[in-house]
């Protein structure tokens, strides 16, 4: 069997030459079609009730209510406490039949759900302290556009990007993936090109505008991130889109397709700019860390990162941060200097670039949210402070 690095470096060598190349035969066996089995009737009628009550999130633990999260906060949907067995029963007929699998061997699972004429849910299945529990996101039924979502008109730079690594951090539950999904959009709209999404799962079901766009779905048109991301580079696409970058293979080849004049667009776990651009680093072996530093100076284009704040009045609204990467950044990236990216932010202000701070304060003093909520999130304090005096 061929080690990967000699598969990535013929499949690198490919891409540089733009020499035509068959496609591999398709190793992936397609979920059978079987009858989902049991009845998911009883959370059919919970998630109804999350979506007239525009709820976010279904929270199923043992031992407590079936709970919906609604403008960020955490409350009793129905009164009778789960058990474990409950849920597993209320969730698994839901599930299609890879992600049952999984849950079985793994103890834990990812899955798309459509209930028709209410919308599509993300659904994860899950065990804690040996039960069962579950987190149902409501999906919205359409892409958001991009100036919908709150964010600093600067973001929308990204859309128009030709090539690199594009990476969009924050916190479980901040937006990334409506982010992501929004770009996209964006893109899908502009631009006469091939996209390839990559998710796990689906979340936004795209329509092809002046672009044609492709889906990958893991479990179901693929198997991993790796295999599908690797698939994908054969495809002649012009962006690629990661779901989530999880594991070094991931983030190899998705720097690999950077590297070689995609625009690859990708999601961290992570709270600002530093730390997303060590994550990457960092999930690799230790001699294999400044190589990767090496490769992603010069992949990487630009990282947003955000978060939600409770927005004055009800709901939720997004303050984030903004790097457009240039040459300084790219050195610092290099020595693993990354406590001066910040600065970098200041200096690159005229290319699109703003700090988290300076969003913060913008939310501010235009009263979308209260002074101590944004202290409390702003990293460089002193300098939320210097822009937005409490007086304010």
């Amino acid at each position: 069997m061929d080690h990967p690095d000699d598969d990535l470096d013929e499949l690198i060598r490919e891409l540089n030459a733009t020499a035509a190349s068959p496609l591999r035969e398709s190793r992936v066996t397609p979920a059978p079609s079987a009858a989902m089995p049991g009845d998911a009737s009883r959370l059919e009628r919970l998630l109804r009730l999350v979506a007239a009550q525009h709820g976010a999130d279904l929270l199923l633990v043992a031992g407590a209510p079936p709970m919906v999260r609604i403008d960020g906060r955490v409350q009793p949907l129905e009164d009778a406490p789960l058990d474990g067995v409950e849920i597993e029963e209320m969730v698994l007929p839901a599930l299609p039949p890879h992600a049952r699998r999984l849950y079985q061997d793994e103890q834990i699972a990812d899955a798309s759900f459509r209930i028709q004429g209410v919308g599509r849910f993300r659904i994860n299945l899950h065990r804690e302290r040996g039960r069962a529990a579950a987190a149902v996101r409501m999906l919205p039924q359409r892409v958001p556009r991009l100036t919908t979502l709150g964010l600093p008109a600067q973001v929308e730079q990204l859309a128009a990007l030709p090539r690199g690594l594009v990476l969009v951090g924050g916190p479980t539950g901040s937006g990334k993936s409506t982010t992501l999904a929004a770009l996209v959009d964006e893109i899908n709209r502009r631009e006469h090109r091939h996209i390839v999404t990559i998710e796990d799962p689906i979340e936004y079901e795209h329509v092809h505008h002046r672009s044609i766009v492709e889906q990958v779905e893991i479990g179901v048109d693929a198997p991993d991130f790796p295999m599908a991301l690797r698939a994908a580079l054969r495809q002649a696409p012009d962006v690629i889109v990661v779901g989530e970058m999880r594991d070094p293979e991931t983030m190899r080849i998705a720097l690999a397709a950077a590297e070689t004049g995609h625009l690859v667009l990708s999601t961290v776990h992570t709270t600002d700019v530093a730390s997303t651009i060590s994550r990457i680093g960092d999930s690799f072996p230790p001699e294999r860390q400044n190589t990767i530093r090496q490769e992603l100076a010069m992949a990487l284009a630009a990282v947003l990162t955000q978060t939600l704040l409770p927005r004055i009045g009800g709901g939720l609204v997004p303050a984030a941060e903004l790097l457009m990467v240039g040459y300084g950044a790219r050195q610092h990236i290099r020595r693993n200097a990354l406590q001066h990216l910040h600065q970098e932010i200041t200096i690159t202000r005229k290319h699109g670039s703003f700090s988290l701070e300076e969003s913060l304060s913008k939310l501010v003093r235009d009263g979308s949210v209260e002074w101590n909520e944004a202290h409390t999130r702003a990293v460089h304090v002193e300098e939320f402070e210097q822009l937005t005096p409490i007086a304010s």
